[in-house]
């Protein structure tokens, strides 16, 4: 069980938590396409809860390394970009939306895609192993999955019309790769 406690192992415990966080968003998306919404959003909070864990697992044992940082990264791109976006796609645009709306949403949904993927590959690129910054620029993936989350929340409670679902997740995926300062837990 020495693989567990071996930073170079790519089945050290830090990695194991961010297999689960991938699980978990693969598992969100089947049950989004059974239209399961509740059990999706639920499985989508346990990636999230895995995706905390494994950093801060990766910094106390000293167990990071790059595999993991792109690992986690991977994880990231499924959990908290494909499922939100997913999620909103299936569960608000697909049956709310008449079929010029439904281009526009697609086109967004692309644009929050392509946002996320680019703030990830970028935040790789430019990350130190190991190292936490004090504040990110722009808007942290996870932080707009809550948002989408919240977003979608608010258009299942009829607070907020499939139009501006479309807007929000146009302002949100702007948001990843702003300069607004947000700062790391």
């Amino acid at each position: 069980m020495n693989f567990l406690w071996t930073p170079s192992s790519h089945f050290n415990l830090a990695n194991l938590f961010t297999f689960v966080n991938i699980t978990a968003g693969l598992m969100a998306t089947y049950f989004i396409t059974q239209n399961n919404f509740i059990l999706a959003i639920a499985l989508a909070w346990v990636g999230g809860a895995f995706d905390i864990f494994d950093g801060k697992i990766a910094r106390k044992y000293k167990l990071s390394n790059e595999f993991g940082v792109q690992l986690d990264s991977f994880a990231d791109f499924l959990s908290f970009v494909l499922v939100p976006v997913f999620l909103i796609f299936q569960a608000v645009y697909a049956p709310q939306l008449d079929p010029t709306l439904l281009i526009a949403a697609s086109v967004i949904s692309i644009y929050y895609v392509i946002s996320g993927l680019r703030r990830l590959i970028h935040f790789n690129l430019n990350a130190d192993t190991g190292e936490v910054e004090k504040y990110f620029t722009g808007v942290p993936t996870p932080l707009g999955a809550i948002l989408l989350w919240l977003v979608y929340l608010s258009n299942a409670y009829e607070l907020l019309p499939a139009s501006i679902v479309i807007v929000l997740m146009l302002l949100i995926g702007w948001s990843l790769n702003s300069k607004l300062k947000v700062r790391h837990p």
